[in-house]
């Protein structure tokens, strides 16, 4: 998909103009090796007139653009920073340009994940999420849905405003978040910004859950399992992408649950900015044997111990591992 270079493209240029082009390392999921090829000039373009369309928008949001156009050579070249491997040394930023591209093609939730780590540790977490509501009420709706109740009934900017940037920096003790703002309105930065954090409940019977929509990659089966024998009452909330680390960041629901399949390794682009961001909201987040996730190994999260589990406390945590240890050895996973 065409998007997914185009992100790549312009936050590599973004973060270049920032800090120096030699001095930025990006583990991504896309490299150019299509985009070099003999008969992709089309989707080269494509791609090159999308990445400055968005950089012509950098000055709505304080940033500075290119003073002319780039070239498809300037965008290959920028797309080329994206190969870092990671590992436990060295700084560098991981980035998924669009995560959840079923929720981005279908209109619904997806994210454009970014977080830097050094030595191994996630030091600063983004999260773009361009479809998320601002009334919580709304995220279990699909968003075409959402479009069709908002056209049928009067709109006002709290009932109808969506759209969020969700960030937060190791040991700040906060996450912050900025609303988007729509389009030909003027954006007021950081003026609009405000802290969330996560929520306050710590009874099962009262938390909200999330798990991943898709089936191929997680077992939902266990996850039901496991929220049964923890008495979670409530229905999953099933998010694509990492809006679900962002909706317990905002106190819109109280623990994230993924248990992989045999033989799927995850990524650590899709989870590294969502864990900053939950632990500085006041969230929890490790793997299902209660160990922080590794971020120093690569571009897997080697060593992951049965599955992923995110909340909004400590209480909950410990809950959640105890049903898992109880549960496990009866599982094919």
């Amino acid at each position: 998909m065409y998007t997914d270079w185009s992100v790549q493209a312009t936050v590599s240029w973004l973060l270049s103009e920032s800090f120096g082009s030699k001095n930025v390392s990006i583990v991504a999921e896309e490299d150019i090796q299509k985009l070099c090829k003999a008969d992709a000039a089309g989707l080269l373009a494509t791609v090159s007139n999308t990445v400055n369309e968005c950089l012509a928008e950098a000055p709505r949001f304080g940033l500075k653009g290119p003073n002319i156009s780039l070239g498809t050579s300037e965008v290959l070249e920028a797309i080329s920073r994206c190969n870092s491997t990671g590992g436990p040394t060295g700084r560098f930023w991981t980035l998924d340009p669009v995560d959840g591209t079923l929720g981005f093609v279908r209109g619904d939730q997806y994210a454009v994940a970014l977080a830097l780590i050094e030595d191994g540790q996630v030091v600063l977490g983004v999260l773009g999420c361009p479809n998320y509501p601002m009334r919580k009420e709304w995220l279990s709706y699909h968003h075409r849905y959402h479009r069709i109740i908002s056209k049928l009934t009067p709109p006002t900017s709290e009932s109808w405003d969506k759209g969020c940037v969700i960030y937060a920096r190791r040991g700040s003790g906060e996450a912050l978040m900025q609303p988007l703002p729509h389009v030909n309105q003027k954006l007021v930065w950081p003026n609009s910004v405000r802290p969330v954090q996560v929520s306050s409940i710590d009874n099962p019977s009262l938390a909200t859950f999330c798990e991943p929509v898709e089936k191929a990659n997680s077992s939902h089966s266990f996850t039901a399992g496991v929220a049964h024998s923890m008495g979670l009452r409530k229905q999953p909330l099933r998010v694509y992408s990492m809006v679900k680390y962002a909706a317990i960041a905002r106190g819109d629901a109280e623990i994230f649950m993924k248990f992989a399949r045999a033989g799927y390794k995850e990524k650590i682009w899709d989870h590294a900015a969502g864990v900053v961001i939950i632990q500085e909201a006041g969230g929890v987040v490790s793997d299902a044997r209660g160990r922080p996730l590794d971020f120093s190994k690569g571009i897997y999260l080697e060593g992951l111990d049965r599955g992923i589990i995110a909340c909004a406390g400590p209480k909950l945590h410990d809950k959640i591992i105890s049903a898992v240890d109880a549960s496990w050895d009866s599982s094919s996973l």
